[in-house]
């Protein structure tokens, strides 16, 4: 062992380029390394947790043995640094760049326009790259040229773990899919390659090319000579890799591991990503070199996985053929384990995820594992290593010990291969299926409960006899997996029938219930009962009971063909397939009176994006003595602060020092956010106001130090003689707690309510909706980088969208003049709102921490405190009164709303205004409200993506479906008696529309024939009375979006080699902005001569915002700010033009011709002024306008679990004369997707303090790419000429957000159909239709609409008809 424990240098390649490491610490992970030892900063911290794949790098192993490299994407957060020795990294960057040339995946995802904010490109770059080169190591044939061995599934699948808050993942999957052999070229989406009217031979031929011979190595030959010793990175903290179970024990057992030394066994590191490390490790122990570990072999018998197997490589091998016969049921056992395994995690988790690991973090943490439940189900043995020596026993009998010691070893698991107790009269047939329910379909989400069962089922004369059953559950709130064996002692030796069933189903209700605190409880049981009907339900023929005569026998068919008919079955039909179907891109073209404006160009540096080149915040090198920031924040919602005490550990070793309020210095102010409502304090002084609210900083050498020394930090409260906290706006309301809504943002109200009551046939009185808050889930979190700079100065790099605001705080803050700061903004890493106010504290809090300390300080928040500490969407409760004729049309509305606004005003006060415009895009007849701003001890809310609209418009379709299920009538025909005419619209909307440009009604009516909405709808109708257990809804739904363009400053100046410098103020988000910028410089200079203007296009470069720089800058959001800063650089431009025209006329009298380099060439000679600045301010009248769309959007829920799919969605959304319809597009889809998370998936929860526990990756979940509409058709309408906006364009970046409510209400449409089946069986508790869908609709709760106890009614409903 003393060989082993010598120090050797680590070795390793990144991109070909070799490291040599002789000390590293062994708790590095290779993200950090990467990122701060290397030049290499493609891979993103994005959540430290596994969750979001921006951090995913592909690995390569050589073994030397087989002379064969093992190719596997992990994801570079979790996996240790010192488990890597021997191996090759790769990284976006390797693939390609700007100077060697862009692999064609980084070229594809720019042409499909699959980068937006750019921030997740690289990681999905590297998930993808690591399934293409495995695709094609693989046996399948040769695919055409120009393309990979993959299918269009695999390469779907292959991003499945890898989220994008931007895009909406279709563009993604297109770019992926480009590769896959079988792809239909036709179904591949709208890019730059491709004209209109290309053959499918030529798009082929225009697509980068692909050829996977001419792959570059993965594995550099020098690696190869390398002697792969295991390396023990220091004496400090010893990293150990024995290679046999001896000298494992040895190890274990030797002095080195006494007197209460700490160390860790390692395989994949994984579990780090659910169970944060906040201690220190002495020692850690590699397992992965032991070969006793890695066996992975199967027999007739069974088969046997080691603790090191992978999950990944598990998956692989059962899904292999197998060359001995493992008979039915073993085959049957391997591909059901398989098809579940590729459900757990994300396939850069699974890659490098051991089984034992997995196994171990359930028996000891009670980890909600779902290898755990299926080898319960199975019967499995482990062996264990122990101080007594080796033993075996049972994983149930294991899961019923206390949790394992730490020298206590998982060696391996055996499940075993049962034979059926059959003899040849009875046809015995052992059956085994496992089920999964969870927020997202393919994995990368816990599941909600997990099962597996195995029966041994035999035919006899009265129906299907139950030899023996084993029925495991796991996930649902207890402690472990569980097995219900008093449902198996009834089902034992019974014949099943449908009471049989019925009482069995009792049971498991008493079997499955969640542990006091579990989320869902009720769901969860109730699913577990749906999971023990659909296993036995081929067995029971209850179809045919349905229609008249009851079958308890199955005479007529096999056991073997019915278990075969479950996995197309009745139930499950459709489980598997491909994520996403065919989609429709329609982009009306602008004429080319603006070229090149109007041109579908590609983003700008969206190759450089995807290659990971584009520099974010934290990809600026850190300045010497740079030094890390972390934000310690309070737990409690009111309460004093007396004092912070730190834990001291090695891992928190280079704390330097704490910043709170104190350390602001004389002069200055403790003001962390600045708008033109008010402030909000940097740090809480002795009082800490809000759970959330910032307390002090740690800084520390590094980020991991103050990371760990703020999460361990112990803040010391003082509660007594302190008012007790407001949380809720009821609490609000009692104790008067308002913010007060200025004057001019008071919204109008319309018409006389009384009078409209009085008209009414019917009235809905003081009915209410309740919606929640929402996180913005940027990819990049907040960030900054302050460096002091000569006589009192700071420069700040911020990720924000308000780099001026930040600016001004600063300066307040340190007291010093706003000259002496300079706040530099190149690109955000996704903002939807987040990066303006909710920025300014992260800015304001590192400048201090430099001008205290005199070195520059960083502070990258993690996402965990991020989703803490930043706020939200405004939650709000409204109580409506409606009155309305029995035709369906609405005569009155009055609203009450209460908005939730948080500690501090931010910008609040815009949100009464925004929700009462977005609800007005119906003709109430006559419209009254009441708003009030609730002030609470909660995070202040802020503008997320349509603050206030998005709700609003949700209101409005709440009433809509209100009425129409009061009615019993259609919901799109009350819809429709009450959409505006023009008159009715301007009458709502102030007169803002002009004649010619409501194109709301055209757009519906085109919505209702290009989506087939009509015939859809009949269809659905006969769909939903054929079938019990899935149900379909549809909804059409409309929206008008008011938004203001605002003042903004541009500069236009060209360089001696005619190339173009332009600054605006708006920020590149991943909106698009610097891409339409660059558009309309290239337009507003071709005035010179339109002939340049294409080549103008390749001369602009849009650079980074700088305060000093350009000033007047405005903020970025509300939709405008592309419209607004292409405007202030056509005027730039104008000066510009007026300058070079007479010069240009007078070198084409000389010269007979000129050209641009020229031109300019003349102009620096004559002294010509070439720089012009600008200030757009739009003029009074014309400064807002309205939005319209619409969208189709078709479900389908499962009743058994509750999970739905989004069939289609179709949009027509009218983006006037778009400045970019590429750009657009990725917006309108991307705002939709954005959308579909608030309605469906993203549960924002708080402890009763108000705190927010919904804060990682684990429990927040945003859309995936299985999530989005299987069919998702999206038209880009252009309207034409719009006088009073910019060359006749229209925002796109919010508006269609609020299209996605079409998906909520097609649910809700849905819902009411599973609640007609109950009401026809008589078993209705409650209306059919007077329901409320709670926002976000999670599977729980459509499930508990559609009956928590559906399946039992059902049964009932048989049972009463066989006793008739």
């Amino acid at each position: 062992m003393e060989e082993r424990q010598k120090n050797v240098s680590l070795v390793l390649a990144v991109n070909g380029e070799r490291f040599e490491l002789p000390c590293v610490d062994p708790s590095t992970t290779l993200l950090q390394f990467l990122r701060s030892e290397t030049c290499f900063k493609s891979p993103k911290l994005g959540c430290g947790e596994g969750g979001c794949g921006a951090c995913v790098v592909l690995v390569s192993k050589y073994d030397p043995n087989l002379e064969k490299v093992e190719d596997f994407s992990v994801s570079s957060c979790l996996t240790l640094l010192c488990s890597l020795n021997g191996c090759s990294i790769t990284t976006s960057e390797g693939l390609g760049n700007t100077r060697d040339g862009f692999h064609s995946i980084h070229e594809r995802f720019a042409g499909f326009h699959a980068s937006q904010c750019g921030f997740c490109t690289p990681g999905m770059c590297m998930s993808f790259f690591s399934a293409l080169v495995n695709a094609d190591k693989g046996n399948k044939p040769n695919p055409p040229p120009g393309f990979s061995k993959l299918t269009s599934s695999e390469a779907e699948k292959a991003i499945t773990g890898n989220l994008c808050r931007c895009t909406g993942y279709r563009p993604i999957a297109d770019a992926c899919k480009s590769f896959a052999a079988d792809v239909d070229i036709e179904d591949l989406g709208f890019n730059s390659f491709w004209k209109k009217g290309d053959s499918n031979e030529v798009k082929v031929s225009k697509l980068p090319p692909y050829d996977p011979t001419k792959n570059f190595s993965t594995y550099p030959e020098f690696l190869k000579s390398e002697s792969a010793t295991n390396s023990d990175s220091s004496r400090r903290y010893p990293w150990y890799s024995p290679v046999s179970i001896e000298e494992l024990r040895s190890l274990l057992y030797s002095n080195v591991m006494e007197n209460g030394a700490s160390f860790k066994l390692v395989v994949g590191n994984t579990g780090t990503g659910y169970y944060k490390e906040t201690q220190p490790y002495d020692h850690y122990v590699d397992l992965r070199y032991i070969p006793e570990f890695s066996i992975i072999k199967r027999d007739q018998n069974g088969i046997e996985v080691g603790a090191t197997v992978t999950i990944s490589k598990l998956i692989s091998f059962l899904k292999e053929e197998n060359k001995v016969n493992l008979g039915s049921y073993g085959t049957l056992v391997s591909q059901k384990l398989a098809s579940h395994m590729e459900k757990i995690a994300s396939p850069f988790v699974r890659n490098s995820a051991s089984v034992g690991g997995n196994l171990v973090m359930a028996q000891k943490n009670g980890f909600p594992s779902d290898i755990a439940t299926l080898f319960l189900g199975l019967g499995a043995t482990v062996r264990l290593m122990t101080s007594h020596g080796f033993e075996k026993l049972t994983w149930e009998e294991l899961l019923s010990r206390p949790p394992l010691d730490p020298k206590t070893v998982l060696l391996s698991v055996c499940i075993p291969f049962k034979n059926a107790q059959s003899s040849p009269q009875t046809h015995s047939k052992l059956l085994f299926e496992t089920f999964r329910a969870a927020p997202r379909p393919h994995g990368n989400a816990l599941a909600y409960v997990n099962a597996a069962f195995h029966a041994d089922v035999s035919h006899c004369n009265n129906g299907v006899l139950i030899n023996n059953i084993q029925l495991a559950f796991g996930a649902y709130g207890t402690k472990h997996a569980t097995r219900a064996k008093k449902v198996e002692e009834y089902l034992d030796g019974k014949i099943l029938n449908i009471y049989v069933l019925y009482e069995a189903l009792k049971l498991v209700k008493l079997a499955v219930i969640p542990e006091d605190g579990t989320l869902h409880p009720e769901y969860r049981s109730s699913l577990a009962v749906s999971y023990v009907f659909e296993f036995f339900y081929p067995f029971t023929d209850v179809h045919s009971a349905i229609s008249g005569g009851l079958l308890n026998g199955i005479s007529d068919i096999s056991v073997e063909e019915l278990s075969k008919s479950r996995n197309d079955g009745r139930i499950s039909q459709g489980r598997e397939q491909t994520l996403l179907s065919s989609a429709k891109q329609v982009v009306e073209y602008s004429s080319t009176e603006y070229y090149p404006v109007g041109e579908p160009m590609k983003k700008v540096g969206a190759a450089m994006q995807a290659a990971g080149e584009a520099v974010y915040v934290d990809d600026i090198p850190s300045p010497p003595n740079c030094l890390h920031g972390s934000f310690i924040y309070s737990t409690k919602p009111l309460a004093g602060v007396n004092g912070i005490q730190l834990e001291s550990n090695r891992l928190t070793d280079g704390v330097t020092t704490v910043i709170t309020y104190k350390d602001i210095p004389s002069g200055g102010e403790n003001i962390g956010v600045l708008t033109k409502f008010g402030t909000e304090p940097l740090f809480a002084d002795d009082l800490a106001r809000y759970a959330g609210d910032r307390i002090a900083v740690v800084v520390a050498d590094s980020q991991r130090s103050a990371d760990v020394a703020a999460r361990t930090a112990l803040v010391e409260y003082d509660t007594e003689n302190i008012d007790s906290p407001i949380l809720t706006v009821e609490e609000a309301v009692e104790k008067s707690s308002f913010f007060q809504i200025p004057p001019f943002l008071n919204p109008k109200q319309v018409g006389d309510f009384s009078k409209g009551m009085a008209e009414a046939d019917h009235k809905i009185l003081s009915a209410e909706i309740r919606i929640g808050s929402g996180y913005y889930f940027y990819m990049e979190t907040q960030t900054a980088l302050a460096i002091p700079d000569e006589d009192n100065c700071m420069v700040v790099y911020t990720s924000s969208q308000y780099p001026e605001y930040s600016h001004r705080v600063i300066a307040s803050c340190l007291g010093v003049p706003e000259h002496n700061i300079r706040v530099i903004t190149r690109r955000v890493g996704g903002g939807y709102g987040g990066k303006a106010i909710r920025a300014m504290p992260v800015s304001a809090a590192c400048a201090l921490a430099a001008y205290k300390l005199r070195r520059p300080v960083r502070i990258y928040v993690n996402r965990n405190s991020d989703m803490i500490m930043t706020g939200g969407r405004h939650p709000m409760k409204v109580t409506y009164s409606v009155g309305f004729k029995s035709s369906g049309k609405i005569t009155a509305l009055h609203l009450d709303i209460l908005i939730n606004a948080g500690i501090t005003e931010d910008v609040s006060p815009i949100v009464p205004s925004n929700v009462v415009k977005a609800l007005k895009k119906y003709d109430w007849g006559a419209l009254s409200f009441n708003v009030k701003l609730c002030k609470t001890n909660l995070t202040s809310k802020s503008a997320m993506r349509a603050p206030g609209e998005v709700q609003g418009s949700y209101i409005a379709e709440a009433i809509i479906e209100h009425v129409a299920s009061l009615l019993s009538m259609e919901v799109d025909s009350v819809r429709n008696k009450n959409f505006h005419t023009f008159e009715s619209l301007n009458l709502f909307y102030d007169n803002i529309v002009a004649v010619g440009e409501y194109t709301l009604p055209s757009i519906m009516d085109k919505l209702a024939v290009s989506s087939s909405f009509f015939q859809r709808s009949k269809m659905i109708e006969q769909f939903n009375q054929n079938n019990t257990w899935k149900k379909r809804g549809i909804s059409r739904v409309p929206i008008v979006y008011e938004v203001m363009q605002r003042p903004t400053s541009g500069k236009v100046s060209i360089l001696q080699d005619g190339s173009i410098v332009v600054e605006v103020g708006g920020i590149e988000i991943g909106q698009g902005l610097w891409t339409k910028v660059r558009q309309m410089t290239a337009y507003a200079l071709g005035f010179i001569d339109s002939s340049w203007a294409e080549d103008l296009v390749e001369k602009v470069r849009v650079i980074q915002a700088d305060t000093l720089s350009l000033v007047q800058a405005g903020f970025t959001a509300g939709s405008t700010t592309s419209e607004s800063s292409c405007e202030a650089v056509r005027l730039c431009c104008d000066v510009l033009v007026e300058r070079l025209t007479p010069l240009k006329k007078q070198l084409q009298e000389q010269n007979g011709s000129v050209d641009w380099p020229m031109l300019i060439r003349q102009a620096q000679t004559q002294s010509v002024n070439l720089a012009a600045n600008s200030y757009y301010v739009p003029e009074s009248g014309s400064m807002s306008y309205l939005n319209f769309g619409g969208a189709v959007s078709e479900v389908e829920i499962d009743i058994l679990t509750g999970e739905t799919a989004i069939l289609q969605s179709d949009i027509i959304y009218d983006c006037g004369q778009s400045l970019n319809p590429a750009v657009d597009l990725g917006q309108i889809e991307g705002a939709f997707v954005q959308g579909i998370g608030f309605f469906m998936h993203e549960e924002y929860l708080t402890n009763e303090d108000g705190l927010m526990v919904s804060n990682s990756t684990w429990k927040y979940k945003i859309p995936t790419i299985d999530t989005i509409p299987q069919n998702f058709n999206v038209h880009v309408l252009n309207s034409g000429h719009h006088e009073k906006r910019v060359l006749s364009s229209k925002a796109s970046g919010e508006p269609p957000l609020l299209l996605a409510a079409s998906v909520h209400c097609a649910t809700r449409a849905a819902v009411k159909a599973a609640r007609e089946q109950l009401k026809l069986w008589g078993k209705l508790d409650g209306s059919v239709s007077e329901f409320y869908l709670d926002i976000p609709a999670i599977i729980p709760v459509v499930k508990t609409l559609c009956g928590l106890d559906y399946v039992e009614k059902y049964l009932e409903s048989i049972l009463a008809q066989k006793s008739n």
